[in-house]
Order: C-alpha cells, then structure tokens, then sequence
C-alpha cells in the first residue's frame, strides 16, 4: 500500500491529534467548533428540518429510490418495486442512506382497518451532533441551516462518529480499500455549490408523508395535527427533545418504540462527552500523566541497575586476586 499525500497528511493529522494540544489545534483549524446546547437551541429556529408522518406513509419506497439516485449510490441488488425486504427490519448502510421499514399493527388508532405501518429512517440530523463533538479533526460539520455534512477529505477514518452517534446511523466504507469514507443522509445538502438542505426524499413522496421546511414551522403543523386528530395521533412529537432535538421529526399514531424509534433521553450525549473530555484534557492532565508514569519507570530502572552493580560490585573483586594469586 503506497504513501500517497493524503494518506500521509492523515498519519501526521493522527500523530498530531494523539496530542489534547494538537487534538483542540486541529479541530479549532479545521471547522467552527460545534455549538453548545443552548447555542443550538437558539439557532434551531432557523434550521431546517422534515416532519415525517407515519399515519400516511404507504411503504412505497419511493424516499429510497430518490435518495439512491440523488446520492449516486449504487442500485440495490432487490429492485425498490420489490416488498420482500419488509419481511426483515433494515438500517441504513454505506450504499442505502435512507430505509423504510414494517411493522406489523395499523399505524393509527383510526386505520384499525389497514394491517401494517411504515417507517422511514435515516440520519435525524441532532441539534446537538455527537458526531461533530466525537470528530477530533472537524470532519464532521453542522452547517447553518442544521444538516450534518461530512467532509471526507480530512477524515482520519477513526470512526468516533459511528461510536458516539445515538441512532447508530454512520456507515463505513469496509469494503473500500482505499480512501474509505463515513456515508449517510447529508440531506441533499451541497454547500459546496452553494445550495443547502434539500431532501429527494420528501420531494418524492406521493402522499406527502414527509414534509421539509423550517423546523419551527413544522413543529407547529406536527402540534396542528395532533390538536385537529387526537383520536388518530400519539400526543408526543418524536425528536423534539430526544438527545437535545433533531431536525427529523416523527407524528406517529402508536409508540415509538413499536416502530423502531429508539427510547432516548432529552439530553444530548454530546453534553456529557465534551463535558468529560474538557475535564480530562483540562491543565494537560494526560501528558502530565504518561510523563510522570515515563519518569517513575525510568527512575525505578536506574535504581535497580545501581542496586545490582553495589551488590555484584565486591564479587568482582574477590574474583580478581583469586586470579593474580
């Protein structure tokens, strides 16, 4: 495997980062440091987010198609016109960014008729990231408008993000020998072109089950609905406050957790990692650490070998007039 010059800036990024020195330089140079989760929530009015209903999602597939080719990802092996996947639960992958799956019971109280409920999943785009948090090297961004984006180009392939992620969304590339990234829903978002959030998926919908717009607005359209139809929803949005709040939001008509919405705490991890890391890297407590273990084993060393040279000292001797005698 040759040394090329980004595989090379990597190892120096990676040496560099070992560093809390060198992590915080990297990181501070490489991206705006994420915001806090009072800063996030401030900001959140402005961001933009999808709501995803539940009660009118067909099961379709056609979010997954859109994405597919908006994303230019390869085409699946099982055409999207094809229900048999529904007979397993799926997540989404390196080559699948978003995924819809079945769950058995109708998906409102109202729709007793109807037999099965769908939900879609992809990244939910946290307003307070731990991606970002966890990505020592800023390859993990928040934009402005709330997407979480990836920049592959700095990217160490250290994986904190699939670690720290609470939904278990970022993919690795395995099977990429060279130069593998971290893949998920970025939200069709291309700030390098100057365009931001602008999910295929919810322009794909038939029966508009997804709903993108400014996630202010579609919190209140979600708490409208639930106000006009509380004999069809849940009086709970999902992602309003799960890990701080996401820029995907859920009405559902069952519990969450009967449609694999994981059960999540209101506060960010992100929180609580960054909290634990500013204590520990807090007045270099780590090289203070390895340095003065370093230290103590060198000091140990040297006073055994002068320990056994005092004590292997007057042998010699003896041994010497006996050979002169």
């Amino acid at each position: 495997m040759g040394l090329n010059r980004r595989r090379f800036l990597r190892w120096g990024l990676g040496a560099a980062a070992a560093t809390p020195f060198g992590a915080k330089l990297l990181a501070q140079n490489a991206t705006p440091k994420p915001a806090s989760p009072a800063e996030a929530s401030a900001s959140a009015v402005e961001h933009v987010g999808c709501l995803a209903d539940t009660t009118l999602c067909i099961g379709c597939r056609k979010c997954e198609e859109a994405c597919n080719r908006r994303n230019k990802l390869p085409r699946p092996e099982v055409p999207f016109t094809d229900r048999t996947v529904f007979r397993q639960e799926r997540r989404p992958v390196d080559k699948a960014f978003t995924v819809v799956n079945e769950y058995a019971g109708a998906p409102s109280p109202d729709q007793a008729a109807t037999k099965q409920t769908y939900a879609k999943v992809q990244c939910l785009h946290c307003l307070t990231p731990s991606c970002v948090s966890a990505c020592i090297v800023g390859a993990m961004v928040k934009a402005p408008d709330g997407a979480v984006v990836y920049n592959p180009k700095i990217c160490l392939g250290c994986r904190y993000c699939m670690v720290a992620c609470p939904f278990q969304i970022p993919a690795f590339e395995y099977d990429v020998t060279l130069d593998p990234r971290i893949r998920k829903c970025e939200f069709c978002a291309s700030f390098a072109n100057g365009t931001g959030a602008d999910p295929a998926c919810a322009a794909a919908c038939p029966t508009e089950a997804l709903v993108f717009g400014k996630r202010a607005a579609l919190l209140a359209l979600a708490k409208d609905r639930i106000e006009k139809r509380p004999d069809r929803y849940v009086n709970r949005i999902y992602g309003e406050n799960e890990v701080g709040g996401t820029s995907w939001l859920y009405l559902t008509g069952r519990t969450g957790t009967e449609i694999g919405l994981i059960d999540l705490p209101s506060s960010p991890p992100a929180k609580q990692t960054e909290s634990i890391q500013h204590g520990i890297f807090k007045y270099g407590i780590i090289p203070i650490t390895v340095f003065g273990a370093l230290g103590a084993v060198m000091w140990f060393n040297q006073r055994k070998a002068d320990t056994n040279a005092k004590s292997a000292g007057p042998d010699k001797d003896a041994k010497k007039d006996g050979a002169h005698e």
